[in-house]
């Protein structure tokens, strides 16, 4: 169901303290706590005797109790522990997952833990950037991961969901959209020419029209960065002159806790402006906005796929990039599960 051999984002650093934290990533329970080193560790969220959540339990120096009846298990997932009784029974030992903590975000490999290399994570270095003010949320949302990939790869649906912060009012059939198809990525771009500028980029100041432009980058298994902004028109953005720009990068990553719940992890990251300049939290709020405003459309679609998973959908000239990359998810999945390991794994 989900490709596995993968870095996915499984929480902000900040989130994860000394106190146990559950969360359920790809149809798993994991549990994660720091360890006085300050590294985290993340473990089945399952104690082997009788299944009892470990993050229900204590914590005492790196090892982890569980609150049934005292198991206790170390950072590696080992059995160290079985009261009332001095030997540790064979099996008793449950899974530890890799962990990267990187840019702010704390990055997990649900695949073979063999196979784990922290350079195969999405370079998302801009959030580490200190000239930058990186700001974002981590959501819940009740829908497939795929339907936000959707609806990212689809920049036609801003005039629609969005007038009142990133949409704009230049007619569809007028904007040139652009897409780039590779084996393991999309990259889906358009630029507006002199027009009116949008609510949020309106915050420039400009003193007229502007060139906008909005250029998306999707990378399996579901993270899109997206650099986007606006111009005046005349100053030569369309020709790679930004100076005069207010220029945004998002970053989006969507990790599947079910196959109809995710864990959204959505970001910012500005360049910083003039002291006291205050542009970044109005942007920050516009596009938490839209934000909302996109989960509205994403729980209403699954809640209507639900009902009639069967239904069938037309396919239209704006579908172009979201199809590539359901077919590249789908591509690499069939590969993973050819694989004689996988499938054991599944």
């Amino acid at each position: 169901m989900f490709l596995r051999n993968y870095w996915y984002v499984a929480a902000w650093a900040h989130e994860i303290e000394r106190r146990p934290l559950s969360r359920i990533l790809l149809n798993e329970p994991i549990v994660f706590f720091r360890k006085h080193d300050g590294t985290i560790a993340a473990l089945e969220d399952r104690c082997s005797h009788r299944g009892y959540p470990l993050h229900k339990g204590r914590l005492t120096d790196d090892t982890l109790e569980c609150g049934y009846h005292g198991v206790t298990f170390d950072c590696s997932g080992r059995c160290v522990k079985v009261p009332g009784q001095s030997h540790v029974p064979s099996g008793a030992d449950i899974r530890a997952y890799p962990i990267v903590e990187q840019w702010g975000l704390v990055w997990i490999w649900m695949g073979q833990p063999a196979m784990a290399n922290a350079s195969s994570i999405v370079d998302w270095h801009l959030m580490g950037d200190y000239q930058r003010d990186v700001r974002g949320e981590h959501l819940y949302v009740k829908c497939n991961y795929q339907l936000i990939t959707d609806n990212l790869l689809d920049l036609s649906h801003l005039t629609y969901v969005h007038p009142h912060t990133l949409g704009s009012s230049a007619k569809v059939n007028e904007v040139q959209i652009r897409n780039e198809i590779t084996a393991d990525s999309v990259v889906n771009s358009r630029w507006l020419i002199d027009i009116a500028p949008p609510p949020t980029y309106a915050r420039g100041n400009f003193k007229g029209n502007v060139d906008r432009w909005q250029i998306t980058t999707f990378r399996p298994p579901a993270f899109l960065s997206l650099y986007a902004g606006a111009a005046a028109t005349g100053s030569g953005a369309p020709e790679g002159n930004f100076s005069e720009a207010i220029g945004l990068h998002t970053f989006n990553a969507m990790t599947p806790e079910t196959a109809s719940t995710t864990h959204y992890f959505w970001s910012i990251a500005q360049e910083r402006g003039p002291a006291g300049e205050n542009l970044t939290e109005a942007i920050f709020l516009d596009i938490q906005k839209t934000v909302q405003e996109d989960i509205a459309v994403f729980e209403a679609q699954q809640r209507s796929l639900d009902l009639k998973p069967d239904a069938p959908m037309v396919a239209i000239k704006s579908d172009a990039a979201p199809l590539a990359a359901r077919r590249i998810v789908q591509r690499l999945r069939e590969a993973e599960e050819s694989t004689p390991l996988m499938r054991l794994k599944a």
